[in-house]
């Protein structure tokens, strides 16, 4: 690498705060099986971080469905909050008629265990299903996502500030991931057009 004038990438690396109060264990009801019929059947959420020059660490709160792989709702701020984690969700039901029945997947951050969410969860009627403790096995799509996003997009450049960053974001997802980057798992199509065909088909 070194004659090639070649190195590799060095990310400032999130250091978590750790908690000693025991986390409750809550239903698993998708239990790894990603797989789905049709959109907006199963849908999963996380939130990942994202480090600036000026305004330090942000975060993205991002909604995968699980049929089409695309990216259907995020919201992206200054703090982690369970505001945050709802207004992603809030952004994914935006063109969906009924979200009755929607299993939707998440850990057991405080974010997604608290009233604020698992409220506007129940207006919405959308069944909330939780990984196991320990075991981010358990929400490995949108785990894969954010791991695609640092590697093809956030690794590579220094953000100066969050408005910088969110503009990026924007592109990645968007121009990028949704409605260019094929995937494999979906027979080398977009999530885009993977979702529209299913919408068609409706």
């Amino acid at each position: 690498m070194s004659s090639m004038g070649l190195r590799s990438i060095v990310t400032k690396k999130f250091r978590p705060h750790s908690y000693k109060s025991d986390v409750e264990e809550k239903e698993n009801i998708i239990n790894r099986d990603f797989k789905a019929a049709t959109i907006n059947e199963k849908w999963c959420t996380d939130i990942t971080y994202i480090h600036t020059s000026k305004d330090g660490w942000t975060y993205l709160a991002s909604v995968l469905d699980l049929y089409s792989k695309k990216i259907i709702g995020y919201a992206y701020g200054t703090s982690m909050t369970a505001e945050l984690a709802v207004k992603a969700v809030e952004n994914a039901c935006l063109n969906v008629k009924d979200t009755k029945g929607i299993i939707l997947h998440s850990d057991l951050g405080t974010q997604y265990t608290s009233r604020t969410f698992e409220a506007y969860l129940s207006s919405k009627g959308i069944v909330h299903s939780f990984s196991r403790k320990g075991n981010p096995y358990d929400n490995a799509c949108i785990e894969s996502f954010h791991s695609v996003l640092k590697k093809e997009e956030i690794n590579h450049h220094k953000y100066y500030n969050f408005s910088a960053a969110r503009k990026a974001i924007f592109e990645y997802i968007e121009s990028w991931y949704n409605r260019k980057r094929i995937h494999s798992a979906i027979n080398y199509m977009t999530p885009q057009a993977v979702y529209d065909a299913a919408l068609a088909a409706v």
